[in-house]
């Protein structure tokens, strides 16, 4: 049994881990190294606020973002609100991983964590049917490209990879209004695009649970604010959206 300081370490040095702080040293922002043409050290702050693309960490999310992870996971826990939890857009698997092993560490067995994510990048942007989308190139970028192999290589480096975790391969438009899914008590957005972040909202919101979770990762793309904006306004949604940092948000479900 652990003990709760235990767990309190386990989940700190699981935040380390996948956002590599502990070898911060060493971790390069390879967003702003392609500009300047060679290998850059990341800028602490940065990494802090989820503003880098790191070269080894296993999420860019940073550590406002995964703290505020937690904080959803322990409301969730605490106030015994019944759902599953997913990320749309899973890039390595780091939040998923923070997910899975925060469950390990409480001993919960009757929730799992679902992983959507096409695990070949982005798709090209539809302009005709999203034009929010036009000239996104989110598609290009290998970086963003990171395949189903190497996540679940991922997740078994934390020796985190058992029944519980479940993968939705493919387009969000495709596997998500399909996917087997019944209740949610965290549904975490990182799409990107306008197309993804409505799919998302669009297929799974009605799953989440009242005082579930609804986190948004890229609100502060030009993409994605407008797909939230529209959806929060199609719903009749009012619940007040937070600021997690420079670039995220998140609201609870208050009513059905």
């Amino acid at each position: 049994m652990y003990t709760d300081r235990g767990k309190e370490m386990y989940i700190e040095l699981l935040k380390k881990a996948i956002l590599f702080e502990i070898w911060q040293e060493h971790e390069q922002d390879l967003l702003v190294g392609w500009f300047v043409k060679r290998e850059m050290p990341a800028d602490p702050e940065k990494k802090r606020m989820g503003e880098i693309w790191p070269k080894f960490a296993h999420s860019m999310v940073g550590r406002m973002r995964m703290d505020n992870l937690q904080m959803c996971m322990e409301t969730v826990l605490n106030e015994n609100i019944e759902g599953d939890f997913i990320e749309t857009g899973v890039w390595r698997g780091g939040a998923c991983i923070f997910m899975c092993g925060f469950l390990k560490v409480h001993g919960i067995e009757d929730r799992k964590v679902w992983l959507a994510d096409s695990f070949q990048g982005l798709p090209a942007p539809n302009e005709i049917k999203y034009p929010r989308d036009k000239g996104a190139g989110f598609h290009t970028f290998d970086y963003l490209r990171v395949s189903l192999e190497q996540v679940q290589g991922n997740f078994q480096k934390y020796d985190l990879l058992d029944g519980n975790v479940r993968f939705l391969q493919g387009w969000f438009k495709d596997t998500l209004p399909i996917a087997p899914i019944d209740k949610l008590a965290i549904l975490r957005l990182d799409g990107d695009l306008y197309e993804s972040t409505m799919d998302s909202l669009t297929n799974l919101y009605d799953k989440v649970s009242k005082g579930g979770f609804i986190i948004i990762d890229d609100y502060a793309l030009p993409t994605c604010e407008p797909a939230v904006t529209d959806f929060r306004r199609e719903r009749n949604i009012t619940e007040p959206l937070i600021r997690i940092d420079n670039h995220a948000v998140y609201w609870r479900k208050l009513k059905d």
